[in-house]
């Protein structure tokens, strides 16, 4: 598969995205205004202790509180990858209100939802997260084989004292050289060792830790042996990439590009089409088919029709064909559309329990490529697919998108016929409340179009049963649904 990293930097913004084979497959977005959190440390102060909920509110110098669950202060002992399970103790025994405490952002602010937050402090590095408070050694799921699983935990355990830290191989430490573990492992403790030596003159609010920007982020989290070239269109970004790669990924200088070409960066692989695609709510299938994608406060939900599709067999087959092809587009939107949360499938219905079988291990091998931890539920009794996937970031609709200021976020907008009506009732309720000549009515242009057309003759007829005349005046600001009757 060839694969390449895509680093678009202006003074503004700086956009990432991953293509394979040509077609866009995630894209991340850093505004210099509202950067990316997860992964800084803060010295915070707790300000409410909320006994109901296991769970504290915390400032750190944001503009809403952020929100530590008591499961997230407990530390768990020789954990190996997965956190195990242990009694969460009550949060009252943990945290009292106007307590300093290092915390680290786990998810950015979402909506109207603070940060969430955990005492688990730990630090990345290309082949390593080392967590200070933990212990034992885990390694990425993403690592299948045995045999180098442990590998990887010899090579490390070969270095460390029992009982130390807590260490997590990550997925791009597969294949790699004790050297190079133990390079990583050196300059985690030195960055430790400073932020040790750092908390004492750290103010509440204030980061003692702040992680990458995207640029870097991007060669740290992304870049894998697959990646066959990294274009960067800056070249302030590209030289301080370069340093960086030189100092901690070697493997990754030699396929450092800055490019210089006329054409922007992102047209050369149509990725600019592809997120505008990607805000869209409807997604076209090559067979003719389409998917619908509904993001609500809950859950996404997916749709999936046949549309202009009609097959050459029967409907079974054709059916068929549509769904093995969702499934591919699927796994593919929500990567780039970065949805996460409850997601619910609504696949054509299929008779056959092998066709069945065979779309869901379709989605399956397709979502098995995303760096996002998910989890397939299987097929409800209603014949849906329901999954989750991790969410630790806003998703590409909500950073690029904002509620439409005509209808407020609903996505549908009142009738002229209905607000029409609307203006009719508000002029009786004024008429017999108060004395006036006459009313004057200031609405959006359609909306007058109306009154003088389709309705002209229940106009007529109001202003018959009122007694006074009903004047009309175009508001252009006004959308649709705005209007206001006057008294004259």
């Amino acid at each position: 598969m060839s694969s390449e990293i895509l680093i678009n930097v202006t003074p503004s913004e700086t956009r990432a995205a991953v293509v394979d084979n040509g077609v866009l497959q995630e894209i991340y977005i850093e505004r210099t205004e509202s950067r990316g959190l997860v992964g800084n440390i803060y010295k915070g102060k707790v300000c409410r202790v909320l006994p109901g909920m296991q769970a504290a509110f915390v400032e750190i110098g944001l503009a809403r509180a952020a929100f530590l669950h008591a499961s997230d202060i407990s530390i768990p002992k020789g954990q190996t990858g997965d956190l195990q399970e242990a009694e969460v103790p009550a949060i009252t025994s943990l945290l009292r209100e106007g307590q300093e405490v290092l915390v680290q952002i786990v998810k950015d602010p979402m909506g109207s939802k603070g940060a969430r937050l955990t005492t688990q402090l730990s630090v990345s590095s290309r082949y390593l997260v080392y967590m200070p408070e933990a212990s034992g050694i885990g390694v990425s799921l993403k690592i299948d084989g045995e045999e180098e699983r442990e590998r990887l935990k010899a090579c490390l355990m070969s270095q460390l004292e029992p009982e130390a830290a807590g260490y997590i191989l990550r997925t791009a430490a597969e294949g790699v050289t004790e050297k190079e573990l133990l390079a990583d492992l050196e300059f985690l403790h030195r960055l430790w060792n400073k932020l040790e030596e750092k908390k004492p003159s750290v103010q509440c609010g204030d980061p003692l830790y702040e992680d990458l920007p995207l640029a870097l982020r991007a060669l740290r989290d992304l870049f894998s042996s697959e990646v066959e070239r990294v274009r960067i269109d800056s070249g302030t970004t590209y030289r301080k990439a370069m340093k960086f790669s030189e100092g901690f990924m070697p493997e990754c200088a030699s396929r450092l590009e800055h490019y210089k070409g006329d054409r922007p960066l992102f047209d050369l692989f149509s990725v600019e089409d592809e997120i505008n695609k990607a805000l869209e709510r409807k997604v076209l299938l090559k067979s003719g088919g389409y998917l619908i994608f509904d993001q609500t406060e809950a859950m996404t939900t997916v749709d999936v029709n046949t549309g202009g599709f009609v097959g050459h067999k029967n409907l079974e087959e054709t059916i068929f064909k549509t769904n093995l092809e969702a499934a591919h587009a699927i796994a593919r939107q929500l990567r780039v559309r970065n949805l996460g949360g409850i997601i619910i499938l609504d696949f054509i219905d299929m008779e056959e329990q092998e066709h069945r079988d065979q779309v869901l291990r379709a989605l399956e091998r397709e979502m098995s490529s995303d760096r996002a931890r998910h989890n397939i539920c299987g097929v409800s009794e209603l014949g849906l697919v329901e999954m989750t996937r991790k969410r630790t970031r806003e998703s590409l609709g909500h950073i690029l998108c904002e509620s439409c200021p005509c209808c407020d976020g609903k996505g549908y907008a009142k009738s002229a016929e209905s607000v029409c009506y609307e203006i009719f009732r508000e002029i009786l309720r004024e008429a017999k409340q108060y004395e006036t000549s006459q009313f004057l009515v200031l609405a959006s242009q359609d909306i007058i179009d109306r009154f003088n057309d389709e309705d002209s003759t229940n106009l007529a007829e109001l202003e018959q049963f009122i007694g006074k005349p009903i004047l009309f005046q175009n508001e252009p600001l006004y959308s649709r649904e705005q209007f206001n009757v006057v008294l004259m």
